[in-house]
């Protein structure tokens, strides 16, 4: 064969091949084609459906917050809230997202920056605590909230130029403010989820709560949360390839939140909050001949509680702010001044976590324990205008020398050195050796059974316990700080000023117990300081007869429909170890200092007749810092404790504010008591609860209206 044949035939070889290839390839894709579209058309059709349908979480409607008389003081509102769906972002190119970002920027007044932080799932690289989207990866994340109405709108009527942006109304936490209360520190706030309690809860099989959940973070919004939260809805909603939703496929209805019904008078607290804001606004006003300015009044809290049940009807503190802050989530700047020292802290709540030094208010519960471990109601102790206690001249604070007197007019008059003698006589008696920390202490005793210097067991977080500073309680500080104090004493410096000679002493023997320590804690003074509720938990126990009740803000929950589903009773935590007596003599007592003591100049024409209110004032010194001024008061179906720190003397700043809210408590109009709030019917708080109707409408209890003046 030549050549050219066999070259030619070697070609028409190759083309037959190819062609053999090339068919091969198309039955291939034919019968692939066929089984997609024949054989397996109905299984992938349906796949390709259920990726065009999107589970979405539909939040449940928080529970509503009400008063004793079924006054709102946290409710809901709707709130345009613009979100973006990052599954259809990702399908832009990155100048299309820059461009579209920017462009929901300027419409919703948010930096674009900020949005694209809010874009990041927290856990992930660049993500920002506090910023971070920390919800489903399915979800549309909310970058903007309260946008206006007519931003929503455009951007719902102009979805091409907004691809992927979601408007919708959502639900958020509203403050009615019956009677212009605040309540902040009581009702609390909300914040997101965080991943740590989401898994958590996965973990206990809690379906209340989900990845963009907002929880309770303090007050009784923490403590109730789980009643308050409700459950959570889901919805399937069908959406194009560019994630537009096209109609719904499908929902679970979720479950509104309870309603938590409260102790809370909204007209008594609107009252006590005005009082106490106008005592500290005053007092900051006055001069102090003491300090030769000003009174700061940098704080103050203000407690009524009832005195039969241990049910708090106000409680206010200062400085506070606005609830409505933490609604869609709150800005650094508005964070930090919350934790600010220099703007006083006004996250604290002063009435359950300030700790202060309790100063004369701090006397019957010394006289209590000294009437029950020797002394009797016949003691007379010289009211002298001060005392030696080793080398210290302690002197009379508020009173004069009025000579021999008694226990009841050692109240009345405020007398410190009636009570110094006190606690000398006991540490006389049982612990001059300054070393021994097992020396029995009656005062401290009794200081203890009243429930000073642990939780009162409120149903309000993070509760401070106070401190009793007996002598274990020096030895171990002593130890904590010994090393500190011996390192400013050995510095080789040869200053004798007050820090270097304290530092000095306190190296020596800063554990000691003396005399001195004995004594000031006899009036309140020193290292002991309780909290503004310890204090008016104890006096509740004085009204009562000894019964120490854990203070409750809720009375009860209620289900959506109006159903009770909860009620919450006053709880005993304990009762006074001390005798009936005792207890008379110093309810008796106190009597007399609205009409013949220290209070007597600030309740002059009040008609202590009908209203038979029993006090005490303090005024606690500080080292370094002005006067805390203190008025608790009490009569037999109330505890009214307010007080206010750098302000002078307890009866002169605040015992007009006191008088105020006892005024508005029993609707006292000069010298006449008003008969619809008179002691024998009218100051018991409603014992039943609000009516709800189906309608939502919310009635006060039966045959309350007029006692509470609505």
């Amino acid at each position: 064969m030549s050549a050219p044949q066999s070259a030619q035939r070697s070609g028409r070889l190759r083309l037959l091949v190819i062609q053999a290839l090339v068919f091969s390839l198309f039955a291939t894709l034919f019968v692939r084609l066929y089984y997609l579209q024949v054989v397996g058309g109905e299984e992938y059709h349906a796949q390709a459906t259920s990726q065009s349908v999107r589970e979405v979480v539909v939040q449940p409607q928080r529970g509503l917050i009400v008063d004793d008389m079924g006054r709102p003081l946290v409710a809901n509102r709707t709130s345009w809230v613009v979100s973006v769906d990052r599954s259809v972002l990702a399908k832009l190119t990155d100048d299309q997202q820059t461009v579209l970002l920017k462009r929901v920027a300027q419409v919703v007044h948010v930096p674009a920056a900020r949005i694209r932080k809010t874009l990041v799932t927290c856990g992930e690289a660049g993500s920002v605590p506090g910023v971070c989207w920390n919800g489903s990866p399915y979800q549309p994340v909310p970058v903007a909230g309260d946008v206006k109405k007519a931003v929503a709108l455009r951007i719902l009527e102009q979805p091409e130029d907004f691809p992927g942006i979601v408007a919708e109304q959502q639900s958020v936490r509203a403050y009615p403010q019956p009677y212009g209360v605040n309540l902040a520190h009581v009702l609390g706030y909300l914040s997101p989820i965080t991943g740590d309690e989401f898994d958590q809860a996965s973990t206990d099989g809690d379906t209340s709560v989900n990845a963009a959940s907002s929880v309770g973070r303090a007050g009784i919004e923490k403590e109730y949360d789980r009643w308050l939260r409700g459950m959570p809805g889901y919805k399937s909603v069908a959406v194009d390839s560019m994630g537009r939703v096209l109609g719904d496929d499908g929902e679970v209805a979720g479950q509104p939140g309870d309603t938590l019904v409260t102790s809370i008078d909204a007209k008594v607290q609107g009252m006590v909050e005005k009082q106490l804001a106008d005592t500290i606004a005053l007092a900051r006003t006055t001069y102090d001949p003491v300090s030769h300015k000003n009174y700061v009044a940098d704080s103050g809290a203000a407690v009524v509680m009832e005195a039969k049940t241990g049910r708090i009807v106000a409680m206010a503190s200062q400085p506070t702010y606005d609830p409505e802050t933490w609604v869609g989530g709150i800005s650094k700047k508005q964070l930090a001044r919350l934790y600010s020292v220099k703007a006083d802290n006004p996250l604290l709540s002063r009435a359950t976590q300030g700790q202060f030094a309790p100063g004369s208010t701090w006397k019957p519960i010394m006289t209590v324990g000294a009437l029950n471990n020797g002394f009797s109601p016949d003691t007379r102790l010289d009211c002298s205008s001060g005392l030696q206690v080793g080398n210290r001249w302690f002197k009379n604070y508020e009173s004069e020398s009025y000579g021999s007197i008694g226990f009841d007019r050692a109240l009345q008059l405020s007398c410190d050195t009636f009570f110094y003698r006190v606690g000398l006589k006991y540490w006389q008696q049982y612990g001059s050796d300054p070393t021994n920390v097992k020396a029995k202490d009656p005062l401290v005793a009794q200081a203890k059974d009243f429930g000073f210097g642990k939780e009162t067991g409120i149903d309000l977080p993070g509760e401070a316990t106070g401190r009793i500073a007996d002598r274990k309680w020096k030895l171990s500080y002593w130890k904590s700080m010994k090393s500190y104090y011996c390192k400013i004493d050995d510095d080789g410096s040869s200053k004798r000023d007050f820090l270097h000679l304290f530092a000095h002493e306190f190296c020596l023997e800063g554990s000691n117990y003396r005399a001195g320590d004995a004594v000031n804690y006899s009036i309140g003074q020193g290292d002991t300081i309780v909290t503004p509720l310890q204090l008016a938990r104890a006096y509740a126990a004085l009204s009562n007869g000894g019964t120490l009740y854990e203070p409750r803000i809720a009375k009860a929950v209620v289900s959506a429909d109006g159903k009770l589903l909860r009620t919450i009773k006053p709880h005993v935590q304990g009762r006074v170890d001390a005798s009936a007596a005792s207890l008379r003599y110093v309810d008796q007592a106190l009597q007399g200092t609205p009409k013949v003591g220290t209070l007597a100049w600030k309740f002059t024409d009040f008609p202590l007749d009908r209203v038979k209110i029993r006090g005490k004032t303090g005024s606690a010194e500080v080292q370094g810092k002005q006067s805390t001024s203190w008025v608790a008061t009490y009569d037999k179906n109330y505890v009214v404790i307010m007080m206010v720190t750098q302000a002078g003397t307890g009866s002169g700043t605040v015992g007009p504010a006191v008088r105020a809210v006892w005024e508005s408590l029993y609707g006292i109009d000069g010298t006449k008591v008003n008969p619809e709030h008179a002691a024998i019917d009218g100051t018991t708080p409603p014992a039943g609860l609000p009516t709800f109707m189906r309608d939502g409408t919310i009635l006060p209890p039966t045959g309350t209206a007029k006692k509470k003046g609505d």
